[in-house]
């Protein structure tokens, strides 16, 4: 198994593995575990944009475990884009939550209330730290 290392930019590191993963056409892909990671997993899970994201361990290393998704063999992510960085973090208000794709795309931002879309922000009426968008 590959070296599972943990980063100093997790959710950076989530998405460059599925980014890559997805582009070499895998089903499977192994990240270290960490809360929000998980977070944000289980949103692409319920959006669509995967078919699974479950967490497993070996001795005392939790890491989860995403089971891709693909449509006639092309990925069911076209993009993803890490928006706030360790260096450079990225606050909106809630008038000011992105909308990728005029809306067929997906906002997550980290907030007071969790981890959350941008749709479901809004509903909250909460801003927070936009921490990527898919489409």
């Amino acid at each position: 198994m590959k070296d599972m290392r943990t980063s100093n930019d997790p959710i950076g590191d989530f998405l460059t593995r599925i980014r890559n993963a997805s582009m070499a056409l895998h089903n499977f892909v192994e990240v270290p575990y960490s809360n929000i990671v998980f977070s944000i997993a289980k949103i692409l899970e319920k959006k669509g944009y995967i078919r699974s994201a479950l967490v497993n361990t070996k001795g005392d290393f939790k890491f989860i475990s995403v089971e891709l998704k693909y449509c006639n063999k092309e990925p069911a992510i076209r993009r993803l884009l890490r928006v706030s960085k360790p260096g450079r973090r990225v606050y909106v208000k809630k008038e000011k939550i992105p909308n990728p794709i005029n809306g067929l795309g997906l906002c997550i931002l980290s907030t007071s209330k969790g981890i959350l879309t941008g749709k479901e922000a809004i509903e909250f009426g909460v801003g927070g730290e936009v921490l990527c968008e898919i489409w």
